[in-house]
């Protein structure tokens, strides 16, 4: 199938790695530009001339190694050289995630930073390019949040609050003016997908029931219907379609990709 996006401007975040890589990486075999933020520089350029050698050098890779939480790493983003400035088509948000924890040990503090990177983040980088958008007549913003938004996770309390403060954002934002001016906004829910974000998580929630970090991992898969962890690469592929001429008619929408394990109807 094409996607109708070849040529089109893409700003990925966390795109050096896991599922930010993978939306990276599936937009850019989809004749997509993209623009790479990731905090880690190494990394980053790593991933970039990997993808790059992938797709044979047809479509425009740009790494910007700045962490996007902050006004200045978001600046450096609109200003990168050979960028489309804030006139992206495809924006992907994406930050790392809270760390796990007890709620009674987070500070103010703590909440203030999950509610930067995963709720206010997401928004400045909508706000700065969805007019845009609206104007030539076509834009995709895509979420990635987490399956904690549909039911949350008893030690990610971080991540439950910060980011279902977005979704309740996205749900106005996506209804309004901007539905009928071409710009879709959904979230991309994953469930535990093999990443770093899953190997940090497992030694607290082992610890929690007394198993080894091996132990834990088996009893994750196993309560899986799909018998696995997802990985990038599929992931990846769901966020590409939401960015194409073909989901259209979508906004608003939780998308969640977790291989079964939400257990409810709606």
């Amino acid at each position: 199938m094409d996607l109708g996006i070849a040529g089109k401007w893409a700003l990925v975040g966390g795109a050096s790695k896991g599922l930010g890589w993978g939306c990276a990486r599936a937009l850019a075999l989809e004749g997509v530009n993209v623009v790479m933020v990731a905090r880690g520089a190494e990394v980053l350029d790593k991933a970039v001339d990997d993808l790059r050698a992938e797709t044979g050098g047809k479509v425009k890779l740009i790494a910007v190694a700045q962490d996007i939480t902050t006004p200045a790493g978001r600046e450096a983003i609109w200003n990168v050289a050979g960028g489309p400035g804030k006139d992206y088509d495809i924006v992907v948000t994406n930050a790392g995630g809270p760390p796990p924890g007890d709620f009674r040990d987070w500070d103010r503090d703590a909440w203030i930073k999950a509610i930067d990177g995963n709720m206010l983040t997401p928004i400045e980088l909508i706000k700065a390019t969805v007019d845009g958008m609206a104007a030539r007549g076509f834009g995709r913003i895509v979420n990635i949040t987490s399956s904690a938004v549909k039911a949350p996770i008893d030690v990610l309390g971080l991540s439950n609050g910060a980011r279902s403060g977005l979704t309740g954002f996205v749900a106005g934002a996506s209804r309004s003016k901007i539905a009928g001016q071409g710009v879709t906004i959904n979230n991309l829910l994953p469930g535990k997908f093999d990443t770093d974000r899953i190997r940090a998580t497992l030694p607290a929630m082992a610890q929690k029931q007394g198993k080894t970090v091996e132990e834990m991992r088996a009893i994750q898969q196993a309560q899986i219907p799909a018998g696995r962890y997802g990985n990038p690469q599929e992931f990846g592929a769901i966020c590409a379609f939401l960015c194409s001429q073909h989901a259209a008619y979508m906004t608003g929408q939780n998308v969640l990709a977790d291989g079964g394990a939400y257990p409810g109807s709606f």
